[in-house]
């Protein structure tokens, strides 16, 4: 069954948005690199759980994992360093549950509760493991960039086999 959009899907932008405004109200840094692998699984679990997609854009098969190539070059700028968003505080992290909706917000904690106390490299690692990203960069060497689309269904069914 083919993934089709709804109207429940956000943008990456405002999934991101959550997560470097957790990353402020805990401290706990965050970089691009972990901001795709967050944005990734919580994509990927809501395939898993709902069979629909959280966000709208497609994921990549790059080098060091699953990534969106235009929320890369938002934060390309910080490089490998944490990126830093002043404008997302406390408040605006609730106007930004609030508008992602209980669901996603739901789904975004237990993302939260197993990945994001792991280290960008931890996360890279499990991806790389994971069979969406090695099907899709089958034939190609560890160190080739690459525009593979990560197909949505592939996803979904892998994950989706952990929760049955």
């Amino acid at each position: 069954m083919a993934i089709t959009g709804t109207t429940n899907q956000k943008s990456y932008a405002q999934i991101a948005d959550f997560f470097i405004a957790l990353s402020n109200e805990t401290g706990s840094l965050i970089t691009n690199l972990k901001l795709q692998k967050l944005v990734y699984y919580a994509d990927a679990w809501y395939l898993a759980n709902y069979g629909e997609a959280l966000v709208k854009e497609d994921f990549q098969a790059w080098v060091h994992g699953p990534a969106i190539p235009t929320l890369y070059g938002e934060y390309k700028h910080f490089s490998w360093q944490p990126i830093v968003r002043e404008d997302l505080t406390r408040e605006s992290f609730k106007q930004i549950k609030n508008t992602i909706g209980d669901k996603a917000v739901e789904l975004l904690d237990q993302v939260c509760d197993s990945y994001f106390g792991l280290t960008a490299y931890e996360l890279e690692r499990l991806t790389h493991n994971e069979d969406p990203w090695k099907k899709t960069r089958e034939g190609l060497p560890d160190d080739e960039p690459s525009d593979r689309v990560i197909k949505k269904d592939l996803i979904r069914d892998y994950y989706a086999a952990f929760i049955k």
